[in-house]
């Protein structure tokens, strides 16, 4: 098999949690309303959000993160690592936010300090 395509499938059978799937949401969602997530200075900043599908593309590229990483399960760290790259070219910024030399990093990068990556931790299997 071709390394692209076994990494590929390797990829579609990556693990990924509820709480992988939940940052992945909670970080485009501070894209479309910031002031949720205590993000209310961005709000002059950004005039169109991420749309769901990048939800979609952050839980893909962390799977592949995760291949690439050796595992077979999926981090938030994964998603919070392809973030920057997912994101950036997905935010429509406001003429305000162009006229004072923001960038489309400096508000993905305030979005990845604030929005906190939820985590799960494993139960003790609980036997037979």
């Amino acid at each position: 098999m071709e390394p692209v395509f076994f990494h590929r499938h390797a990829a579609d059978e990556v693990f990924v949690d509820r709480s992988v799937s939940k940052y992945a949401i909670d970080l485009v969602q501070a894209t479309r309303h910031p002031g949720r997530f205590g993000l209310e200075e961005l709000l002059p900043t950004i005039g169109l959000g991420a749309s769901p599908r990048a939800t979609l593309n952050l839980v893909r590229g962390a799977r592949s993160l995760a291949v690439l990483r050796g595992r077979t399960y999926a981090t938030p760290q994964d998603v919070f690592d392809v973030a920057p790259e997912v994101l950036r070219h997905r935010l429509l910024l406001t003429y305000d936010a162009l006229a004072r030399d923001i960038t489309p990093d400096e508000i993905v990068q305030r979005i990845l300090a604030k929005v906190p990556a939820t985590w799960v931790s494993p139960r003790p299997n609980p036997g037979p």
